[in-house]
């Protein structure tokens, strides 16, 4: 439900959106993806596979990717995962579009979507 919500939002902000809804799946559509991919919003905590190792993968193919980590879970247990060291973008759920889109606009800086 968050991923066709979060998809939703992006959209109507004007952004391309590659959804997938499990790490594996990710990247796969990015081996596939014929263009460049500038951000991925990722869950800290899934299933196979944690949101840092998903965002390290996709950097290899991806140098200048940036990362958007989210998480329901409280800053206690997202610290354990290293997403709330310094430089790192994080967003807590549930959130409003505007709170979307401007954590959004400051983690791209001058990349245009």
């Amino acid at each position: 439900m968050i991923l066709k919500m979060a998809t939703i939002m992006l959209e109507t902000l004007g952004y391309n959106v590659v959804a997938a809804s499990t790490p594996g799946e990710a990247i796969r559509m990015a081996e596939k993806h014929p263009g460049q991919i500038h951000l991925i919003m990722t869950d800290v905590v899934m299933p196979d596979m944690n949101g840092r190792d998903l965002a390290r993968n996709l950097s290899s193919r991806y140098p200048n990717l940036k990362s958007l980590y989210m998480s329901g879970y409280t800053a206690n247990v997202i610290a354990h995962h290293g997403v709330l060291d310094p430089g790192v973008h994080f967003m807590q759920k549930p959130f409003s579009m505007r709170d979307l889109a401007a954590k959004v606009r400051k983690v791209l800086g001058n990349v245009n979507a």
